[in-house]
C-alpha cells in the first residue's frame, strides 16, 4: 500500500528516548535548540526510556499513541525524533501518525539547506540531502507505480522508483564533479599561500561557540554571526598582518556537533580541507557551557575523521564575559608555550592576547647566543630574566654584563620594540 507524504508545517512534536543499548545520547537541550534554528515552534516534547529501540517504529506503541495524542492536541504537522530513524522506521511512522516525520540528521540538513549562501555551500548541501534522500525511495509514491503509457506517455519501461534513482544518480555525479573542481581551486590557492609562505589560521570548534563573532573581531569583518546553531557555513578566509609573523590567512569554518551525519562530512569535504590542510588549529570552546569537555572531545572526533588531528592546535576558552569577575590570560605548557587563550570575542577583552599567541605559535624560530648588556641598562637585563631564558652570567671587568639566553624569536622581538633598544645586541651562535 503505497501513501503520500503529508506537507510538513512549523509545529513540531519533539521525541527523545534515552536508549540503553545506545552507548552515548544526544542531549535534548541541544536537540530543541536544533529545532528552534530551523524555525520549528516545539509544542510538545516526548520523552521515555527503551532498552532498545522498536525495530518497526523506534518508539514502542504506547508511546506511538502518546505521540499521536500531542499531535492532534496541537494541531501539529510535523515529528521529529532526536535520533537516527531507519528509512523503513521514518515511513512507518510516517503512515501511523499521519505526518511528516524527520530524524536528527534530516533536522540538521534542513538546517544547513537554509543557512548556505555561496554556491560552493548550496552545492554541498545539496549532495548530502540526496545521498540521504537516495536511501528513502522506496515506498514514497502513490501517483505511479509505472510510467503511464498511451500516447505521448510511453516511457521506457522503467519504475517511478527506478527513474527517480537514475535522476539522483546523474544530479550527485554533477554535482561531485562540481565541487572536485572547487577542491581544485582551492588546492591552487593554498600552494600560492604556500609559495609566499603565508601561514593558514582555521578556526574550528562546536556550533554556537562564537567562531564568527571572534573572526570578525579579529579581521574586522562583518560575516555573518548569530547566537543559533550552524550560523556559518560557507567558509570565509581574510588576510590579517601580525606583528612578528607578518601576513596570515585567517579561515572561518563549518561549526562541528555531535553524530554530525557522515553524508554531511563527506559533502563537506572541500570546505574541511581548510582546517585539515592549516598550519595551526584556533579550537574555541563555549567556556561557560556545561557539556564543555564533552563538546571538545566531540570536536576531536570530526578532526579525526577529516584528518586534521596531529595539526598544532589553539584553544581558545571564548565568552568569559559570562563567567562573572574573569580577566583574561594566557595559559602556557611546561616549555612556555601558548596552549590556551581565555577571552570574549563579543566584548573584544582578550583578543589581542590571542593575536600575541598566535605570534609565538607562528614564530618557531629559536635564538640561542650571548647578549652584551652595559651598567646602564639594568631594567633590560631584569626584562630578560623576567622571560626566564638566561642560561648564565658573566660580570666583565668593563661593568659590561654578559647573558647567555635561548629564547623564541617572537619574544626577543617585542621584547626590543616594548623596551626600545636594537635586537641585534643579540649576538647569535654561529653568526
Amino acid at each position: 500500500m503505497f501513501f503520500e507524504r503529508p506537507e510538513s508545517g512549523e509545529l513540531v512534536v519533539l521525541v527523545h528516548l534515552d536508549v540503553a543499548d545506545v552507548a552515548e545520547s544526544d542531549d535534548p537541550r541541544e536537540f530543541e535548540e536544533l529545532v528552534l534554528s530551523a524555525g520549528g515552534n516545539p509544542v510538545a516534547f516526548i520523552v521515555g526510556q527503551r532498552q532498545s529501540p522498536h525495530p518497526k517504529f523506534y518508539v514502542g506503541t504506547g508511546k506511538l499513541d502518546e505521540i499521536r495524542s500531542a499531535l492532534l492536541a496541537h494541531d501539529a504537522e510535523l515529528v521529529i525524533f532526536n535520533h537516527g530513524l531507519s528509512p523503513s522506521q521514518e515511513r512507518n511512522l510516517e503512515k501511523a501518525l499521519n505526518c511528516r516525520v524527520l530524524d536528527r540528521s534530516g533536522l540538521i540538513l534542513d538546517i544547513f539547506a537554509q543557512r548556505a549562501r555561496t554556491h560552493e555551500g548550496k552545492l554541498q548541501v545539496e549532495l548530502a540531502q540526496l545521498e540521504y534522500m537516495s536511501t528513502r525511495l522506496v515506498r514514497g509514491w502513490t501517483h505511479l507505480e509505472r510510467q503511464k503509457g498511451g500516447i505521448g506517455l510511453r516511457g521506457p519501461g522503467e519504475t517511478q522508483l527506478e527513474t527517480d534513482r537514475r535522476l539522483l544518480r546523474a544530479r550527485i555525479k554533477s554535482i561531485n564533479k562540481r565541487l572536485e573542481k572547487v577542491r581544485k581551486q582551492r588546492d591552487q590557492g593554498r600552494r600560492s599561500r604556500r609559495r609566499a609562505e603565508v601561514p593558514t589560521v582555521s578556526i574550528v570548534g562546536y556550533t554556537n561557540a562564537g567562531k564568527s563573532t571572534l573572526f570578525n573581531g579579529v579581521t574586522q569583518s562583518t560575516v555573518y554571526a548569530a547566537d543559533q546553531l550552524f550560523a556559518t557555513l560557507d567558509p570565509t578566509m581574510r588576510r590579517i598582518e601580525l606583528e612578528d609573523v607578518g601576513a596570515i590567512v585567517l579561515a572561518d569554518t563549518v561549526g562541528f556537533i555531535r553524530h554530525l551525519p557522515h553524508k554531511l562530512v563527506e559533502a563537506f569535504r572541500a570546505t574541511l580541507e581548510e582546517a585539515s590542510l592549516a598550519d595551526l588549529l584556533i579550537h574555541v570552546v563555549d567556556a561557560c557551557d556545561n557539556n564543555r569537555d564533552d563538546n571538545i572531545v566531540q570536536v576531536e572526533e570530526v578532526l579525526k575523521e577529516i584528518d586534521a588531528l596531529s595539526i598544532a592546535r589553539l584553544e581558545v576558552f571564548n565568552k568569559i564575559d559570562l563567567l562573572g569577575d574573569f580577566a583574561p590570560r594566557i595559559d602556557r605548557d611546561q616549555d612556555g608555550r601558548p596552549v590556551r587563550v581565555w577571552l570574549s570575542a563579543r566584548t573584544g577583552h582578550g583578543t589581542t592576547l590571542l593575536r600575541q599567541a598566535l605570534d609565538e605559535l607562528l614564530t618557531d624560530e629559536i635564538l640561542e647566543g650571548t647578549v652584551s648588556l652595559g651598567a646602564d641598562m639594568s631594567k633590560i637585563r631584569s626584562k630578560i630574566y623576567d622571560l626566564g631564558t638566561v642560561k648564565k652570567e658573566i660580570y666583565q671587568d668593563s661593568g659590561e654584563i654578559l647573558l647567555t639566553v635561548r629564547l623564541n624569536k617572537v619574544d626577543w622581538l617585542r621584547l626590543a620594540r616594548t623596551e626600545s633598544f636594537d635586537p641585534n645586541i643579540l649576538a647569535v651562535n654561529g653568526n
